[in-house]
This record gives C-alpha cells, sequence and structure tokens, in this order.
C-alpha cells in the first residue's frame, strides 16, 4: 500500500501519523533519527505527519527545538504539505506565531487546541482560531476535551466552520456518534479520526483522515486497516482491527507517548527514551504494552 492517493488539494486528509520524537540517552533530540523516521512513514504507506503534538513532546521542547522539527520534518517528507505540525500554545497570539513559522517552512496544514489554560467559552474559543487562521495556512481544529477540558461540540464546530477558521476537525473525545452530527451539521468540515482505538467506528462515520498514532510502529499494517476501513471493506478492515485492538488502544492512555515509543524500540525503530515529567514505563503497563506489541508483531503486523 502507497501513498498515491494522496489528496493534494486538502492534504491533511489520508493517514497523518502524529509523529513521536526520537530523542538519544541525554535526552537531546535525534533530528537525524526523525528525518529518518519521516521518510519511513512515507515510504511504509503514510501520507503525511503531524510534529509537535502531544506524542512529539511539544511542551517539552524548546522554541528552537520545536522549530527545528518542523523544518526536518518538511525537508524529510519531500514536500511540506505533507506535513501538519501541532500549533497549540497558551496565547492565541504565540499558537499564531506557530501556525506562521508552519507556513513560512511549506506546511500544507497546522493541528491547533482549543485555549486550554482556562476553560474557554464559545466565544473565546471561536476568537482563537480566528486568531490563528489569520496565519494563512488551513487549520485542522483539534478536539480533546479530555484533556483541555474544553468541548469543542458538534455545534461549535459548525460555528468555527461556518467562520472560516478551521477547514477539519481531529476528533478525540471517543463519542463516536458525533460524526454523524458533525456531517449533519457542517456537511464540508472534513472529519479525522482522532484516537486509534475508535479508528473503524469513525472511518464507517464518513471520516476522511486519521491522525494517528501507532503508524509509528506498524505503517503498512495501519494503511492497509485505515484504508479498507474508509472503503467500507469490512471484510478486510474488520479481523485486521481486531488483531491490532489490544495495541491500538494504547493511544488513548494516559502513557501513550511512552507506550508508542516502547512499541517502536520493540520492532527495531528508534522510540527511545521520554522527556521529564514523563517517566518510563514500569510493572503492569509496560507488560501489557510489550505483549501487544509482541503479539502483533507475530501475527505479521509490520
Amino acid at each position: 500500500m502507497t501513498a498515491t492517493a494522496w489528496n493534494v488539494t486538502r492534504p491533511w486528509r489520508g493517514i497523518m501519523v502524529a509523529t513521536a520524537l526520537p530523542l538519544r540517552d541525554d535526552l537531546s533530540v535525534d533530528y537525524d533519527a526523525y528525518a529518518e523516521h519521516v521518510r519511513w512513514l512515507i515510504d511504509n504507506g503514510c501520507d503525511g505527519v503531524v510534529p509537535n503534538g502531544s506524542l512529539g513532546e511539544y511542551q517539552t521542547l524548546t522554541a528552537e527545538e520545536r522549530a527545528q522539527v518542523v523544518r526536518v520534518a518538511v525537508d524529510a517528507a519531500g514536500d511540506g504539505a505533507r506535513v501538519m505540525p501541532g500549533v497549540a500554545a497558551y496565547g492565541s497570539a504565540e499558537s499564531r506565531r506557530w501556525a506562521e513559522q508552519a507556513g513560512e517552512a511549506g506546511c500544507g496544514s497546522v493541528l491547533l487546541l482549543p485555549p486550554n489554560a482556562y476553560r474557554a467559552d464559545a466565544p473565546a474559543v471561536r476568537a482563537h482560531y480566528a486568531e490563528v487562521a489569520k496565519a494563512g495556512v488551513p487549520v485542522v481544529a483539534y478536539n480533546n476535551p479530555i484533556d483541555t477540558k474544553v468541548d469543542l461540540t458538534p455545534a461549535l464546530l459548525a460555528r468555527l466552520h461556518q467562520d472560516g477558521s478551521i477547514v477539519a476537525v481531529k476528533e478525540f473525545s471517543g463519542d463516536v456518534r458525533r460524526g454523524y452530527e458533525i456531517g449533519e451539521l457542517a456537511p464540508d468540515l472534513d472529519l479525522l479520526i482522532g484516537a486509534d482505538d475508535v479508528l473503524l467506528e469513525l472511518a464507517t462515520a464518513g471520516a476522511v483522515g486519521w491522525i494517528a498514532g501507532y503508524p509509528n510502529a506498524f505503517p503498512a499494517t495501519c494503511a492497509e486497516l485505515y484504508h479498507a476501513a474508509v472503503a467500507g471493506d469490512l471484510h478486510t478492515a474488520l479481523p485486521l482491527y481486531k488483531s491490532l485492538h489490544p495495541l491500538l488502544r494504547w493511544d488513548s492512555k494516559t502513557e501513550f507517548v511512552q507506550s508508542i515509543k516502547l512499541s517502536m524500540d520493540l520492532v527495531g525503530r528508534r522510540g527511545g527514551p521520554v522527556r521529564p515529567p514523563r517517566l518510563p514505563l514500569a510493572g503492569e503497563i509496560e507488560a501489557g504494552v510489550r505483549e501487544a506489541t509482541e503479539k502483533a508483531t507475530a501475527a505479521g503486523h509490520r
């Protein structure tokens, strides 16, 4: 499976991998390993990458590191349109500056959380997205009410789309019923799968993309699963989904960064350590990730 069907005019569609960021043992960023990882993902059927998301540990990066990660991703992807950097920040002005930096680097879109320093109301959310949209780069909203405590409901997403502030939404609420309501209220707003363990449910609800975690370790199989799911080929998709689900559900757990990095290490990739305050996995959690990864490998997933 290759990325030949990549949508040039709407580059946020397809499989956009929220990339883990390889760190050296001294916790410095291994930019060479990251560049190789981006190329490997695209070569194995993924359409693009999402650097500087939570999986990329953006909160722990310096401004210089964060900017360099974007530049490395663009160079490695071979086409900046394949890169969708996360531009989350405490202030709207800072998010806009990161969106402008992404635009200057040639990125095709950016991923933006709502204000997350406090529980923003609807007017504040709309102002936030309108401000960042002024950068001129297509904005994909990221709905993660679990962590941000700000819920981008279908009705609010429809308003943001009507405002001209967003082109798509990464839906991470876990409520797959929302896929249908978003389609009713904002039929031209692209629905993107935001959590690996609801992939099949949101694909059947009309999703046209997947901002994905576990392709960091198993890109080829995840690409096969995604394309079968969005094509409605349940004969192919359902067995794959059931086989991978013990692994995919780690993407929705608190330890998702460490889990995906451990899986990468186990399959021979460079996941590496995490930066504090995250700690390495241990005990039952580590054992669970190891078992799920080993089963996926034994099943021939890659």
